[in-house]
């Protein structure tokens, strides 16, 4: 039984360096060799354990978003809700900025991108929008992640300045009519 924790802990703790490690340096420039370093192990033992750098960084970003429970709050409330726990999600761990980073290159990384976006957010738009879920669902993706870019990867002043509540200020009110104001006719 020892053996098992040990290998259970290894196997975390290369998952925790991958994330680490992709965070900082991106998909690209991170090396199985510098994650089997940051934990002490050989990189064989990485590739033993996840296959590969690919694999490795699928399951480094295999995480739930917990989103907020939009059904039970007056669409008042939705839309600061659903950014709060986006700024939670962006801002806690830099292995989904990793993500985002990766999702511009690599094809793996944007179906691991859209399976979030299809598993996790289309369902809580759906929970709550009056029609056009996957139209309203596409667009608030849009905007989170245009978001995202320019204020956690290309670090754009304007938008790394500002605060949570001014951010809320500006895209709450783009984000609650996505998800519960009338579509566009046509």
């Amino acid at each position: 039984m020892t053996r098992a924790r040990n290998a259970d802990a290894t196997r975390a703790d290369i998952l925790a360096a991958a994330r680490t490690r992709f965070g900082a340096d991106g998909y690209e420039r991170t090396t199985l060799r510098a994650i089997a370093g940051d934990v002490g192990v050989d990189p064989a033992l990485v590739i033993r354990y996840f296959g590969s750098k690919q694999q490795l960084f699928a399951a480094a970003a295999d995480f739930t978003l917990h989103l907020p429970d939009l059904s039970t709050m007056p669409p008042d409330e939705m839309a600061a809700a659903l950014l709060d726990r986006f700024f939670a999600v962006w801002e806690a761990d830099t292995t989904f900025v990793a993500l985002l980073r990766a999702a511009m290159t690599s094809p793996e990384a944007a179906t691991t991108m859209r399976t979030v976006f299809a598993t996790q957010v289309a369902p809580t738009v759906a929970a709550v929008a009056p029609d056009h879920t996957a139209s309203r669902a596409a667009m608030i993706g849009s905007l989170v992640i245009g978001m995202a870019t320019v204020r956690y990867v290309l670090e754009a002043p304007a938008a790394t300045a500002m605060s949570h509540d001014e951010v809320i200020g500006w895209a709450g009110p783009m984000i609650r009519t996505l998800l519960v104001g009338p579509a566009p006719q046509g």
